[in-house]
């Protein structure tokens, strides 16, 4: 049984090759892991094919605890610290804080939406995604992926995601399947409904324990969840033997703490940031800090020029994250050429892991600017794109969905979704996006704005 985003033989690799990009110097590292026989390539997946031997696996979690220990690199560029960051946001906001039903509503059907269109090619490459369009008569991409007219020839080259081709093609799509990139919208409802908005991360965590099946949660969640069980608490769970911390996991968790906070991206951050610190460092927290703020601003800006403002006015603006997705906004921005926007992104991040949170965070950008606020532009644009389909059109769906609102979105991408939602936490599994929309507004204060 190998059980991926946990083994030490797994981690190690990816370990070495995380803190080379935070600039710390693991070449005795590295060179003893070779020299036992240890592979230096990060398995893509997860796990590697064949388990490692007793003294290698022990080798590799010693490693890991010499990576952990080695010194961090002064990097006030790439500060999490809550009360650095806190001290760069603007005084001030302009935006709206009245926020109707509709756009929330709209919110969440879009992300809905935009998960689901990425779900069947999760893992595919740009690639395969592209031969599988061709083939079925579908490229450019304007539709949901179908397995109809498929060669059996490419489909034995890129095959779909075992997990989700048999709910989420378009011939057997009945209702919004289940999916990580929702199940942390819920559990973030649930955070905020049972503690309010003074929850901490240790509420998160618990949160976590009670309500997530642990075969659900995927990278840096799956490596703090087992540091949860393991006795370390927030923010340790985040560090200990965590290569993912910098990956998409945290930005794909905080849409909620935005929408409740319609108009004030500040506030949206803060909460954000405190799930944020369960399982990510630096640019990890960054892309969750984003991702909120777009949230908090889409529901009530006209434009998404607006929500991209609001999004960076909380990063660290010398961080290598803000730097990203100012660069990849404005490429999606500067022409109608979407394949050489995501040419440019490839050449630029495609050194990364697919799950990475730099290169998926500037698709999203370079998607949202490309699209102009209309969904099914946005959403196919940034699945087309590749690395992590399912998440980046979750993103990418919801500030759409936002901008337009339940009443405006397309039949043909919201239609199919049967206003339902399957789910792996309790208390959920069934629910309607209306329902969602009515208690996500129930949690918005009064005077918020103020």
């Amino acid at each position: 049984m190998r059980i991926t985003w946990v083994q030490p033989e797994d981690l190690l690799p990816h370990e070495l090759t995380a803190s080379r990009d935070e600039g710390r110097d693991v070449t005795a590292l590295a060179q003893r892991w070779a020299a036992a026989g240890g592979d230096l390539t990060p398995p893509v997946s997860g796990a590697s094919k064949t388990p490692a031997s007793p003294a290698l696996r022990a080798l590799a979690a010693e490693l890991l605890d010499a990576a952990d220990a080695l010194p961090a690199v002064a990097a006030d560029d790439e500060t999490d610290d809550l009360a650095a960051l806190r001290a760069q946001w603007p005084a001030t906001w302009s935006l709206p804080t009245d926020v109707a039903y509709d756009r929330l509503h709209g919110a969440w059907l879009g992300r809905a939406a935009g998960c689901l269109l990425g779900k069947p090619v999760e893992k595919i490459p740009r690639e395969g995604i592209r031969e599988i369009l061709t083939a079925t008569g579908r490229w450019p991409l304007r539709d949901w992926f179908t397995a109809k007219g498929l060669p059996t020839e490419v489909a034995e080259r890129w095959p779909w995601n075992r997990r989700s081709a048999p709910t989420s093609l378009a011939e057997n799509i009945d209702g919004m399947p289940e999916d990580d990139d929702l199940n942390y919208a819920l559990l973030a409802l649930r955070v905020l409904e049972t503690h309010g908005r003074s929850f901490t991360s240790a509420d998160v965590a618990q949160a976590w324990l009670d309500w997530l099946p642990a075969g659900r949660v995927f990278t840096a969640e799956r490596v703090a969840y087992r540091n949860l069980l393991l006795g370390f608490a927030p923010p340790e769970s985040a560090r200990r033997h965590n290569p993912f911390r910098e990956w998409i996991g945290a930005q794909i968790r905080t849409d909620v703490y935005g929408w409740v906070n319609p108009g004030r991206p500040d506030r949206a951050a803060e909460l954000a940031w405190r799930d944020a610190a369960v399982s990510h460092v630096r640019g990890g927290v960054h892309g969750a800090l984003w991702a909120a703020a777009l949230a908090a601003a889409a529901p009530v800006a006209t434009t998404v020029d607006e929500v991209l403002d609001a999004a960076e006015a909380v990063l660290p603006q010398r961080s290598r994250f803000a730097a990203t997705v100012r660069e990849a906004r404005a490429l999606g921005a500067a022409t109608d050429d979407w394949e050489r926007v995501v040419d440019e992104l490839y050449a630029r991040h495609g050194h990364l892991h697919w799950v990475h949170v730099r290169n998926n965070a500037a698709l999203v950008a370079a998607a949202l600017a490309y699209g102009r606020g209309d969904l099914e532009r946005s959403i196919t644009a940034v699945v087309s794109g590749g690395w992590d389909t399912d998440s980046t059109g979750a993103t990418v769906g919801a500030v759409t969905g936002a901008l337009t609102g339940a009443s405006g979105l397309p039949a043909q991408w919201i239609a199919p979704l049967h206003n339902r939602l399957a789910s792996s936490i309790a208390g959920f599994d069934g629910i309607g996006f209306d329902e969602l929309a009515k208690r996500t507004q129930a949690l918005i204060e009064p005077g918020s704005g103020s």
